[in-house]
């Protein structure tokens, strides 16, 4: 007789069962929280302000600090990026994920902001920082600025792309938390068209520039599985894990996920689905529908600027729920 999934009511007595040890070493991720879209409140936490690497989802804020620089007309979405000597050679970088980018060719900002989002391509966040930035180090500290002025106060960036530092030491590399990528997200939801961007499965890079265009397949293997996903950016590193910026759209409601440092793919795509489920059950029915686009953007913050106010929602009473890995298969 083929045995039935575990209920999450069961999930949580078997893990209340659990020696502390077993609990730890069955442990499917590091952190995760998540948020209602819309009006900003925690649905669920576990651990949300552990801090760790992002990895590639750090690529979230490259592109918003991206779109402020756009809005305020410093580059635009067709302003032409020619590939340094500096970018092809993040291309060439062991375990680097890219679209091989070489010295002289030149693509548009949208072309590489694409690549960035659906192929994380390394190279292609490291040329948009260089081009809008005037230089990678320029533009990594507008993105601890942007973070700055977000509230994102456990966070601290040192790359453009994620990639971690030549040391491989975690603590000089980029790092964050659930909670605090949780308020990222919120905002780019809000007041960015990054959607546009990270709900689109596949597309060639270098069509009409190259004579044989990459094929680049999203990383999120959520979209098109999952009942109204439509992003947000993936992330793994050896010191990162697994980890995974997601949201949902359904009912008019939208739902931010972001879980960091699962043990592999599967584990971590499995949990962010459930967390998804048991947090689209907590939004209020009678909210009102999320909207997109609404408000005043954030501007590109300058060190004279005071900081935000973090935004802390009152944590969920019925405190974290324990995954299991495999839960749901």
């Amino acid at each position: 007789m083929p045995l039935k999934p575990l209920t999450v009511a069961a999930l949580l007595v078997l893990a209340a069962a659990l020696p502390a040890a077993a609990r730890t070493t069955a442990a499917a991720y590091k952190s995760a929280i998540a948020t209602d879209a819309a009006t900003g409140a925690v649905l669920f936490e576990d651990n949300a302000d552990a801090v760790s690497p992002p990895a590639s989802m750090t690529k979230l804020m490259t592109y918003a600090v991206l779109d402020d620089l756009i809005k305020l007309g410093k580059i635009a979405l067709d302003t032409p990026v020619l590939v340094t000597k500096e970018d092809a050679k993040v291309a060439a970088l062991p375990d680097s994920t890219e679209v091989w980018l070489r010295q002289g060719e030149t693509f548009p900002v949208e072309e590489l902001i694409y690549a960035m989002m659906i192929q994380s391509a390394n190279d292609a966040a490291y040329a948009l920082a260089q081009k809008a930035g005037g230089s990678a180090a320029a533009f990594v500290a507008l993105m601890n600025l942007k973070a700055h002025d977000l509230g994102m106060v456990r966070s601290t960036f040192r790359s453009p792309n994620g990639f971690p530092p030549p040391s491989r030491r975690v603590a000089e590399g980029d790092l964050t938390t659930p909670r605090d990528y949780a308020l990222l997200c919120r905002y780019l939801l809000l007041h960015t068209e990054i959607l546009k961007y990270t709900s689109v499965k596949s597309r060639p890079f270098g069509a009409g520039v190259r004579a044989l265009p990459v094929v680049m397949n999203n990383h999120n293997h959520l979209l098109g599985r999952i009942p109204g996903v439509d992003g947000l950016k993936t992330g793994f590193t050896s010191g990162a894990g697994f980890c995974l910026s997601a949201t949902a759209l359904r009912n008019g409601h939208r739902v931010i996920v972001v879980m960091m440092d699962s043990p592999d793919q599967k584990t971590r795509d499995l949990n962010v689905r459930q967390v998804l489920d048991e947090a689209f059950v907590r939004v209020p029915v009678a909210e009102a529908p999320f909207a997109s686009g609404g408000g005043t953007p954030t501007p590109v913050p300058t060190p004279l600027g005071g900081p935000a106010s973090p935004t802390r929602p009152t944590p969920d009473a019925g405190g974290p729920v324990i995954h299991l890995p495999g839960a749901g298969k």
